[in-house]
């Protein structure tokens, strides 16, 4: 059984950082992608960052130079590095994952994250 397991959420003021872990586990035969979406009250989840099939580093606009994806092959684990944080960052941070586990390809999500911008 595959689990995503995230940490790192929390309460930080307007221009700070964070940094979001997102560790998978379990039987994996390939990641074909990995990466962090969110999702705000009233709003739609939506993609934040993630490393997309192929290997490719996709990032929506609103993050751009602010965010910064990475990973660990090693552990299967991919971090989001969140600098500048604004308000309007506050969400419910997801890890998604598209991967294989020898049986079948499956997306799987994380139980989130909560990331609070606040002063």
């Amino acid at each position: 059984q595959v689990q995503l397991v995230e940490s790192g959420g929390g309460l930080v003021q307007p221009g700070g950082s964070l940094r979001l872990s997102c560790a998978a586990s379990g039987t994996i035969s390939k990641i074909y992608s990995m990466g962090w979406h969110r999702q705000a009250p009233g709003k739609q989840r939506e993609l934040v960052a993630e490393f997309a099939v192929g290997g490719n580093t996709d990032y929506a606009d609103f993050v751009k130079g602010r965010f910064t994806i990475s990973r660990d092959n090693a552990v299967n684990t991919v971090y989001l590095q969140m600098n500048s944080l604004k308000p309007e960052d506050t969400a419910v941070y997801y890890c998604h994952a598209d991967l294989g586990n020898w049986i079948d390809r499956r997306d799987y999500w994380g139980q989130g994250t909560q990331v609070t911008v606040s002063s």
